[in-house]
This record gives structure tokens, sequence and C-alpha cells, in this order.
């Protein structure tokens, strides 16, 4: 498999995540390298660190989400477990001395690209409409500095 290209429609909207999706597509790319250069540890800890960072981003994810108040948001999160444990299989098969690393690259750029496109793209909106909101309403101090301003031009 060749290294991974970003492509825009995986853009979902949401420049956090999208940033982190591109993280994540650069690991997997990393990953591919290591395996290349035969470097059994350098590959397991870029599969450590690749696992850990996308809990780390499910886990925000899914707090932007519950904020946001997206009704799918429990689906989604499910979602997430389901593929978590089906990785930490791997990571456990890995560990017992199986080579699994393109077996794990092939499942992990599907399944994330297809995730990115589908169940992302499906909370983006209303997560963005959510961080705009705050955004604006931040902008200026919040409520309590809109209304110094406002009392004391």
């Amino acid at each position: 498999m060749a290294l991974l290209v970003w492509q825009d429609d995986l853009n979902t909207g949401v420049e956090v995540i999208d940033r982190q999706h591109m993280r994540i597509v650069e690991m997997l790319n990393h990953l591919h390298v290591t395996q290349k250069n035969l470097e059994r540890v350098a590959v397991g800890e870029v599969i450590n660190e690749l696992i850990d960072y996308t809990m780390s981003h499910f886990a925000f994810e899914e707090e932007l989400m519950e904020e946001a108040g997206y009704p799918f948001c429990a689906a989604h999160k499910r979602v997430h477990e389901v593929f978590i444990k089906r990785v930490t299989e791997y990571r456990m098969r890995f560990e017992a001395g199986e080579d699994i690393t393109d077996e794990l690259r092939n499942m992990l750029s599907r399944w994330l690209f297809n995730h990115i496109r589908g169940d992302d793209k499906a909370y983006a909106g209303q997560v963005k409409h959510h961080l705009d909101k705050f955004a604006r309403e931040h902008e200026e101090g919040g409520w309590l500095g809109r209304t110094l301003k406002r009392l004391f031009r």
C-alpha cells in the first residue's frame, strides 16, 4: 500500500477535527515508513502512538458532539468503542510477535476515510455551528466584557 494522501473530500469543515484527522494520516504514513525500514521497535512505538492519539481524538470529538447537542452522539461513541476494541486486538497480536502492520494500516486507512466521509461529516455541521456560536459569544470577552463595553464606553 502506498503512502496515504489527504483529499479535500475528507475535510469536515471543523478545523480542529480536520487537523487531528490529518495527524492520524501522517502517523499511518509514518507506520508505513518504519515498516519498510524493518524497525520492529519503531513500528511498535508508532502503533502505540497511533492508538493513543486516536483514542484522545475520539474523546475530544465525542465531547464536541455532546456540547453541540448532536443527537446521534451515543451511536457515534459506540462506533468508536468497537473500533478501539478492534485496534487493541491488533496491538496484542503485534506484541505477541505477529506481523500485523500491513493488515493494520489497510484496515485503519479504509476505516478512517470511510468514518470521516460518513459518520464525521454527519455531525460536522452541528458542531461547526456550535463552535462558531461559541466563538462569537466570546470574541468580545463574553457576557461580562460586552456588558462592560456597553456601560463604560
